[in-house]
């Protein structure tokens, strides 16, 4: 077979349907390609069954033991009833190996959005955040990723400083922004905090609201850290909205797991994480052909420049007390 210019250019039609079909089933040749960038995903139809959902995990990202304890946090919730889309096994196994690709199939669930301004829903969301990490606490994770300031932030920084990325107007000011927001965030990283095992990606897009429930889906990014990590995503607003949407979240959590208001202050520094971490992510993937598709935006110097500039305003957002309970 050829080099392709990117593995997951090996990922035909007919090599997903090859590959379900390893696992004893019979495609009716029907696929649909879902929305997703670090992996390849797709609705594959099934003769005589409902389609399911194939997903295919991007070579040289994680190890069999990594996805597999991946899949084995989704088994156990599950079977404590929590609505978690977890993998179907084949003969015992829910990782398989056809056509060169790892993959896992999972069933097809249904929902719609979630509405981060419900505080109905961010309730029942906190709620059940609150029996995922009750189950997170019972043991740790062994190969799954910590939430550290190093790979989120420091290594992000250097990946894109040792690349052509940047424009050379906007090296320096890159360079000396991202040094001070790591010492700036440092000292809180450097606390005892209590690490569980968490989804790790807790935002809208990895929820459906699905018979009045909100069902958690794609544990890719699961690892370990503070629990915080796995709410602050879902707050926005301003700080009255956030201070608000932030009870209600905290009062269906502490109906099943206690919560530390001490991680609050973890708010703005985690933040800070995710736009130094996304953006050397998308650095990271750019030989893939996806990512220019997708993000025609990114590597501008447009780009850079307001990356730069919302670095430096959440810069000043680090300074503003921390958010804390109001009414909860």
């Amino acid at each position: 077979m050829p080099l392709s210019h990117h593995p997951f250019d090996a990922l035909t039609p007919d090599a997903v349907i090859d590959c379900v079909e390893s696992c004893g089933l019979v495609s009716d040749a029907r696929i649909f390609p879902l929305n997703s960038y670090e992996n390849r995903v797709y609705q594959v139809g099934i003769e005589g069954a409902e389609p399911l959902i194939a997903k295919f995990y991007r070579p040289g990202r994680w190890s069999d033991e990594q996805i597999l304890e991946e899949h084995r946090f989704a088994q156990e919730l599950a079977e404590a009833e929590i609505p978690v889309v977890a993998p179907l096994a084949f003969d015992g196994h829910t990782l398989m190996e056809a056509q060169g690709f790892r993959f896992a199939l999972f069933p097809r669930r249904g929902g719609r959005q979630l509405e981060l301004d419900n505080f109905e829903h961010l309730e029942q969301v906190g709620t059940m955040l609150g029996r995922i990490h009750a189950i997170g606490r019972s043991k740790p994770f062994q190969f799954r990723p910590a939430l550290t300031l190093q790979h989120f932030a420091i290594d992000s920084r250097e990946f894109i400083l040792s690349g052509d990325f940047l424009p050379r107007e906007n090296r320096d000011a890159y360079a000396s922004i991202t040094a001070h927001l790591i010492d700036q965030v440092a000292p809180l990283f450097e606390r005892d905090w209590q690490v569980l095992r968490l989804h790790g990606d807790c935002h809208s897009g990895n929820f459906l609201w699905r018979d009045d429930t909100p069902w958690f889906v794609d544990l890719d990014d699961c690892l370990s850290g503070p629990a915080i990590q796995d709410i602050w995503m879902l707050i926005s607003g301003n700080r009255a909205e956030q201070t608000a949407y932030l009870d209600a979240v905290i009062e269906g959590y502490e109906t099943f797991s206690p919560f530390d208001p001490q991680e609050l202050q973890l708010i703005e520094p985690l933040r800070c994480l995710r736009q130094m971490h996304h953006a050397a992510w998308l650095a990271r993937r750019w030989q893939d052909p996806a990512f220019p598709q997708s993000f025609p935006w990114f590597n501008t110097p447009r780009y850079w420049a307001e990356h730069i500039l919302a670095l430096r305003e959440q810069q000043s957002a680090l300074q503003e007390p921390p958010l804390t309970l109001g009414s909860v």
